[in-house]
């Protein structure tokens, strides 16, 4: 897929909706982001936003993306074999995570970030941060329960989620499937099952990592519509474009 139909998809979705890359970026975050808070020299507090991902054309092109259209910068790292998308400005982090006032995240994960940022912020307590950072994720369980999924933004959260998360399986001798997995956010797969009327259970392969995969045509069908309407825009797109091909 070259950036050019990249470009097009992308723009054919936003004349629909100006705010599509920002709910598909909130997807993403969720999947593959990191919001760190680190210190220097016990010092000063330290705060950054990041995703690492492959570094191929297609990824750099979908965080470039980003860049112009969110904010931050994109650098190559670990001798160019990943490229990031990263926001180290305590102003443009501010004004960055605003968008998830109108799209919140829906892992429990990056919600527990969020918190810790926000009291980090308010606190900017160099000891305080010392003491409780390595327990910044204790209140999980009640940040779970208190997720409910917004699904006025869910489509182009979930096409951001699966850049990320999803797997278009494309086997020569087999069935051809669609999976996608989530650690401890049971919740969250199940939401995807529902919204694309998977007939399969999730599966629970190992420790507290929720898995749901699907064979069936009609429903990878109903999986084609969705990711027509709702691109993806960085390497997923490219193993979509496959399986959609093989598919019809």
């Amino acid at each position: 897929m070259s950036n050019a139909s990249l470009d097009i998809a992308f723009h054919d979705r936003i004349d629909k909706d100006p705010s599509y890359l920002k709910k598909f970026w909130v997807g993403l975050m969720d999947g593959d982001g990191s919001i760190q808070v680190n210190h220097w020299r016990k010092k000063s507090l330290q705060y950054r936003l990041i995703i690492k991902l492959k570094n191929c054309s297609e990824n750099v092109y979908m965080l470039t993306l980003i860049s112009k259209k969110i904010g931050g910068k994109v650098r190559f790292v670990n001798n160019n074999n990943f490229v990031i998308w990263v926001v180290d400005s305590k102003k443009s982090i501010l004004n960055i995570i605003t968008i998830f006032n109108d799209y919140p995240p829906l892992t429990s994960r990056l919600n527990c970030q969020i918190k810790f940022l926000l009291e980090c912020l308010q606190r900017n307590d160099v000891e305080w941060y010392l003491k409780v950072r390595n327990s910044k994720y204790s209140d999980r369980p009640q940040i779970q329960s208190g997720i409910l999924i917004d699904y006025s933004y869910f489509n182009e959260w979930l096409s951001g989620f699966t850049e990320a998360e999803g797997c278009f399986s494309i086997r020569k001798n087999t069935t051809s499937s669609f999976s996608i997995g989530q650690n401890d956010d049971k919740y969250l797969i199940n939401a995807i099952r529902t919204h694309f009327n998977i007939q399969s259970l999730i599966r629970n392969p190992h420790k507290t990592f929720w898995l749901i995969e699907t064979y069936r045509i009609s429903t990878l069908h109903t999986i084609i519509q969705h990711f027509t309407v709702y691109p993806l825009l960085g390497e997923k797109k490219v193993s979509f474009t496959k399986f959609k091909d093989l598919i019809k």
